[in-house]
């Protein structure tokens, strides 16, 4: 079994580095496929310098948004498992072990790590930010009939042959509920994993906004309904 782990990377010259030594230190046969998404902090350059027989670096001429590095980097997985990663210090890999079980034990198609399932640590921020993510997930799982908790986690974990069946359209974060719509109506065994999480503010880089919110509204209706 060979996992493959996938990081959309956009100008992050401070975590980049560390958050691949924490993914190459997970003692998991693994590829890891890195996709610069047009940064122009220095992450590119740091990129170029990780590149080995198991890390292959993937290039955009310009930003154009998570969604699209994903399905960049998804075109070169070669590993049975598939896990997105990002490339802050949000979320740890060294738990990628018990993420991707439920796949190994043949109990599940796909995996989410919640971060509000939980029994673990998660630093305590935003209270509007998580009213958001679990609005959004209540509104994704009202239209799909899934009871997830966290639609909007980074942490999704794929069978290869899983995302054979689908085409990422999104370009942006619309990827999350564009996914999640996907494989329920594949009507694939979905599992729930509670995650650490060790959210960081805006100061500190995150990207994600109120804009990316109504875009996701948008996505869900977009992928249930008009699809």
């Amino acid at each position: 079994m060979k996992l493959s782990v996938v990081i959309p990377v956009y100008n992050e010259q401070a975590t980049i580095r560390e958050i691949y030594e924490s993914v190459k230190a997970v003692a998991i046969e693994k590829e890891i496929i890195l996709i610069d998404d047009g940064s122009s902090d220095g992450s590119r350059e740091i990129l170029l310098g990780l590149a080995d027989d198991s890390t292959r670096i993937v290039l955009h001429d310009r930003n154009m948004g998570k969604g699209a590095a994903l399905r960049s980097g998804l075109r070169h997985v070669t590993g049975d498992i598939v896990i997105i990663q990002d490339a802050d210090l949000e979320y740890d890999p060294a738990q990628f072990p018990k993420l991707i079980k439920p796949i190994l034990e043949g109990k599940a198609d796909v995996v989410y790590g919640s971060r509000f399932v939980t029994g673990d640590y998660r630093r305590v921020l935003f209270f509007w930010h998580m009213v958001g993510n679990k609005l959004l997930t209540l509104l994704s799982n009202l239209f799909t009939n899934l009871n997830l908790s966290d639609m909007e986690t980074c942490y999704k974990v794929f069978r290869r042959d899983v995302l054979d069946r689908i085409t990422i359209e999104e370009d942006r974060f619309g990827f999350e509920p564009e996914i999640t719509t996907r494989v329920a109506k594949l009507k694939l065994r979905i599992y729930e994993m509670g995650i650490s999480y060790s959210g960081r503010t805006y100061s500190e880089g995150k990207k994600i906004g109120w804009k990316d919110g109504i875009s996701a509204i948008r996505c869900i209706i977009k992928y249930n309904l008009l699809r």
